[in-house]
């Protein structure tokens, strides 16, 4: 039983079919292909507002092209101090943008402290340009500890950020499992928040390397991330398999119904630990991650029994189990069985 990360799941069953479907014939090249020229129109209808969307392989390149156009080089992107652009990405944002930083902030479960930020920001520009300027905030949603940030929470953070000038950028591989948690709507989950541009995960949630960089609004922006999506290597001259995935994940709301499978497994699992004598939830569960402490001796316990799962950092008695649309019902059990096993 492989519980270590939504990474490691099979494709759906509806993606591989739309890649086989776009595989008839030729098209044209470098996202010029009828695929990809549909987009725009459907994260548009999606988003219930003008969008513009750069097709990629990867959410590493998505955020670090977004952070590098959004954020001047003498810039600072302020962001969770767990923030995957912080610890996962070999410092790619600072890679793509030289001379910007990244300035982590803390918060409980993931999610970065309104009042922190406040101060944070509050006490910026007594060096005047002997600093990096505050220009970017940066949120994970769903984030590093599976929690998710409610519209309102992101709208006060945005709110706090504009008022010093700065962009928000929403880092959002697990984005459908937030929005299926919370049950809004993606535009009230982003630019009715506050987001200018969000890197839209689907890899995570049953597509095969398909990710896409949604911008509301700012014209002035494309030029640069088309150019540094090129610059990056990320502009496939085979686009067309990546945007026919984008489309059929959108299509009858696979997406959601995809996220709403992984998050209900989690939510099991949730539920068994919680009633669990000495296991115990390190943070909420709030979408497809469950976050267990548990004696370093018990988790070895549980390994043995054929549970594959990460060990979190932080202590050996930490472990994260990640659910997908691919586990099944009987997966699910055997793992409530398994752990109520180890008493």
């Amino acid at each position: 039983m492989n519980f270590r990360s939504d990474n490691e799941g099979p494709v759906a069953d509806a993606i591989l079919q739309a890649m086989v479907s776009a595989n008839a014939g030729t098209a044209q090249g470098y996202a010029e292909d009828h695929y990809s020229a549909q987009l725009d129109a459907h994260f548009s209808e999606l988003f219930e507002t003008a969008t513009t969307v750069l097709p990629m392989v990867t959410g590493t390149a998505g955020n670090a092209i977004a952070l590098a156009e959004m954020c001047p080089p003498w810039g600072s992107v302020v962001c969770h101090q767990h923030a995957h652009i912080h610890e996962d990405e070999c410092g790619a944002p600072e890679f793509f943008n030289p001379g910007c930083k990244l300035m982590p902030l803390g918060g409980a479960a993931g999610r970065i402290d309104p009042g922190e930020l406040a101060c944070w920001l509050a006490g910026q520009g007594s060096h005047g340009v002997h600093q990096n300027l505050p220009s970017v905030l940066s949120l994970t949603q769903a984030t590093e500890a599976g929690t998710v940030y409610a519209p309102a929470q992101i709208g006060a953070l945005s709110e706090i950020a504009r008022g010093h000038d700065m962009h928000v950028h929403m880092d959002g591989a697990r984005f459908a499992n937030a929005v299926a948690a919370l049950q809004r709507s993606p535009a009230e989950m982003t630019w009715r928040a506050g987001v200018d541009v969000l890197t839209f995960g689907a890899s995570k949630n049953g597509c095969m390397a398909a990710e896409a960089l949604l911008v509301f609004g700012h014209p002035e922006w494309l030029v640069g991330m088309r150019r540094r999506r090129k610059r990056a290597g990320h502009l496939l001259s085979k686009m067309r398999y990546v945007s026919a995935q984008l489309l059929a994940y959108l299509r009858d709301d696979l997406w959601l119904e995809l996220a709403r499978t992984a998050n209900g497994h989690a939510a099991s699992v949730a539920a068994a630990i919680a009633a669990h004598p000495s296991a115990e939830l390190l943070w909420p569960v709030e979408a497809n991650e469950v976050f267990l402490r548990w004696p370093a001796d018990k988790l070895d316990q549980l390994a043995t029994a054929g549970v594959g799962f990460h060990r979190w950092p932080g202590g050996n008695d930490r472990a994260r189990l990640v659910f997908s649309c691919s586990h099944s019902e009987d997966e699910v059990k055997a793992l409530c069985q398994a752990l109520a096993a180890i008493v």
